[in-house]
């Protein structure tokens, strides 16, 4: 019989297996690096993942290159056999994998918050403020009239009438970013390849243009680039920006890079730096954040406190929320917040932005652990510092307030948005616009925090603002001497006159302006004798800009006064001229 075709084969040597197995793991372990991008990081979760995937791959590569057939008997191997194998083969990864899963055990042990409660506790610091000295009236070309589904639907419409982009570009959902851009509240994103074809065929010359949407004025534009940007979340290789970040600081904690625009125009990249401060796993915060050009790709690294002014977004929402839970229900220990509860607060679902000093904070309502129709107050926090104030202003919550402000439209079919909080005559007040069913703004409403069924309506600010001070006089909540005033004086050139829930009020321009001056009969009966051609002085509530028709709180004519307190109904509408 010939045995020459059954000659056995040449075994590889040790140190060849080894260097074979050590290979296949290196390649197949960039490869998971390339897709997954893991922090090497002991405090990152998924890099133990990384670790114990690359210690799976290396103990397959050992058990193909040795031949394993301890099962060749039976057909199949039994599980002791692996374990066999890996104790006489790859002791020291097997050793090397339990020594992970242990530090990974321990690790999520000492983090958790029943054991360190003070730490999460003071993850957040969490400064007493008097609302209406800190939170001055904004004016209304500030006030941010639309959310973000509003505000991305806008964007995304005005992409479509684009005819040369719209066909190799589109605007991205969810990716648009808040943010103050010369003094204005905007959002901003970037364009986005519409499909593979697309960035394959527009690559080299990168995404030309990203969209703002100004959140007051409700208009959207396309700004164009001389150079596009060459990294963004469209990109599928190596100028992905999360893959880019991860190339060039492989040890760093990234949260979610977020687009944002320097006061230029020049679009970035803000990648906040993620750090665990309690145990391993632990205490979630923030270290500092890297500025990546969108066109160049070029990054800088800076600490918390080093941070540009013009950043507006560092904290998120959900991370500030996430720290003062911690510290509203672990205020008094561990133990407290699940028997007892007392003094436990947490944070009310849901948030907003409000643009203070240049800066854009995050808002959300506090309330109890029972988390009940009523707020203790409101948090106001800096997404760039992380300088948190709690305001107490008892009251109803922001869904109880859009219940109320939907209640008066009711027969419009139109939905409440987040509220927005906002100083109206030193009261805080919730600002909702409210959406039609195409998702665009049509209305909007100013509810009081503390008595929530006070409510007024408008189809402007302007005219919203003043039909609320009106309903806050009458009701008593505030006096007319209260609310910011100013004093105007001239000949009558004009009036005119409306009934409002059976009041009947004048409204009165004087020569040389364009504003009119809403007067009560019912509180002010000189305005009934008022004639065009008197002079007068009014004393009314202070302009902003956009407003048409101020408030008037008292008339005089030739020296004789009488004081004017405006009157409303609860759910006012729009003053008619």
């Amino acid at each position: 019989m010939n045995n020459e075709g059954n000659k056995p084969r040449k075994t590889l040597s040790k140190p060849g297996k080894i260097l074979i197995n050590l290979l296949v793991t290196v390649i197949l372990g960039f490869v998971y690096f390339y897709l997954a991008m893991p922090a090497i990081n002991l405090q990152a979760p998924e890099f133990y993942s990384f670790v114990f995937v690359l210690c799976l791959i290396y103990v397959l590569s050992a058990l193909v290159t040795s031949g394993f057939r301890d099962g060749k008997k039976t057909g199949k191997a039994r599980v002791g056999d692996y374990f066999r194998f890996i104790k006489q083969q790859c002791l020291p990864v097997g050793i090397f994998m339990l020594v992970l899963i242990a530090v990974a055990i321990v690790g999520q042990i000492i983090s958790l918050p029943i054991f360190r409660a003070g730490a999460y506790r003071d993850l957040l610091t969490v400064e007493n403020g008097t609302f209406a000295e800190d939170i001055s009236q904004i004016s209304f070309d500030k006030i941010p009239t639309l959310d973000r589904d509003s505000a991305e639907y806008l964007g995304d419409r005005q992409m479509g009438t684009l005819s040369d982009m719209v066909s190799q570009f589109e605007y991205p959902s969810k990716q648009s970013v808040q943010i103050n851009y010369q003094g204005r509240p905007v959002r901003v994103s970037p364009i986005a390849y519409a499909d593979l074809i697309k960035w394959f065929t527009n690559r080299g010359e990168g995404l030309p243009a990203y969209v703002v949407v100004d959140m007051v004025t409700q208009e959207a534009s396309v700004v164009r680039l001389q150079e596009g940007m060459k990294y963004s979340f469209s990109e599928p290789l190596n100028r992905n920006i999360v893959r880019h970040l991860r190339f060039q600081y492989p040890t760093y904690m990234f949260d979610t890079p977020k687009f944002e625009i320097d006061e230029e125009g020049q679009p970035w990249w803000i990648a906040p730096r993620v750090e665990k401060t309690i145990g391993l796993f632990g205490g979630t915060d923030i270290k500092g954040a890297v500025l990546c050009n969108a066109i160049t790709g070029e990054s800088t690294y800076y600490d918390i406190a080093d941070v540009p002014s013009w950043v507006d977004n560092v904290y998120t929402p959900q991370l500030i929320m996430q720290q003062y839970d911690y510290h509203g229900t672990l205020i008094n220990g561990f133990i407290n917040s699940v028997l007892g509860q007392r003094d436990v607060t947490v944070t009310t679902e849901g948030y907003n932005y409000i643009a203070l000093n240049d800066d854009v904070y995050v808002y959300t309502g506090v309330t109890s652990a029972n988390a009940d129709q009523s707020n203790l107050g409101f948090l106001l926090s800096n997404q760039r510092t992380k300088e948190t104030k709690f305001y107490s202003a008892p009251g109803a919550t922001e869904n109880a307030a859009k219940g109320s402000a939907q209640s008066v439209v009711q027969d419009l079919g139109y939905q409440a948005t987040f509220p927005l909080l906002l100083n109206i005559a030193g009261e805080p007040t919730y600002f909702i616009p409210l959406k039609g069913q195409d998702n665009l703004v049509k209305m909007y409403a100013m509810v009081n925090v503390a008595q929530y069924q006070v409510v007024a309506t408008a189809t402007t600010v302007a005219q919203c603002e003043q039909a609320y001070v009106r309903l806050l006089s009458d009701k008593g909540i505030t006096q007319a001497q209260e609310v910011p005033q100013t004093t105007a004086e001239g000949t009558v050139a004009e009036i005119r006159s409306a009934v409002l829930n059976g009041n009947t009020y004048y409204y009165v321009r004087l020569d040389g302006e364009e504003v009119f001056y809403a007067l009560s009969a019912a509180q002010n009966e000189l305005a009934v004798i008022l004639n065009v051609g008197d002079k007068v002085t009014i004393e009314h509530a202070e302009a902003q800009d956009g407003g048409s028709i101020l408030t008037g709180y008292s008339l005089t004519i030739d020296g004789r006064g009488a004081s004017n307190q405006a009157d409303t109904g609860e759910n006012s509408a729009q003053p008619a001229a």
